[in-house]
């Protein structure tokens, strides 16, 4: 667990910036890879088999969350307050890092998985696939499809220009 809990902790970071919710998705990792000890089969490295545990967990997350709360479609004020405050290129990078959470945050799971593990973790379509146990196909799918939704997203909010943004 020592080993590989920090590589862990930075993916579930992904997932949410709530430093108690990120640790319980951690926790989760590890008792569930605990008691699947038994499928796992060694013919990769245990990091990979605890970064598709750690994706998955990640993902319910997500799902779980979206249930309990339906986003607004409403522009967050936050989020064009700190564009606005940040004129030119002086955007910190961490109020950055918010902006597109939030705008991420909008997105169905599979939509923002899919371009979390791809714009983020820099993970291919084949791993991408083989971490959720989907098709190739679908993630290629899920990706063109996600893309143009938060382009839509910022088109709809104006938030492309205020962004400087080029799609």
């Amino acid at each position: 667990m020592r080993r590989y809990e920090k590589p862990i902790t930075g993916l579930l970071w992904r997932f949410t910036r709530d430093p108690v919710e990120c640790e319980e998705l951690v926790q989760q990792v590890f008792v569930d890879a605990y008691f699947s000890l038994k499928t796992y089969r060694g013919d990769a490295p245990l990091l990979h088999w605890l970064r598709r545990i750690a994706t998955r967990t990640g993902y319910h997350f997500w799902r779980d969350k979206a249930r309990e709360s339906v986003e607004s479609t409403l522009p967050d004020s936050d989020i064009l307050e700190q564009i606005e405050a940040a004129q030119d290129d002086d955007i910190d990078p961490a109020e950055a890092a918010a902006v597109l959470q939030r705008l991420l945050a909008r997105l169905p799971a599979d939509d923002r998985l899919v371009l979390t593990l791809m714009y983020f973790e820099d993970c291919g379509t084949q791993e991408i696939a083989e971490r959720m146990g989907w098709s190739r196909a679908k993630v290629k799918t899920q990706a063109l499809r996600a893309r143009r939704k938060i382009k839509e997203i910022a088109e709809r909010e104006h938030l492309l220009e205020k962004l400087g943004w080029t799609l």
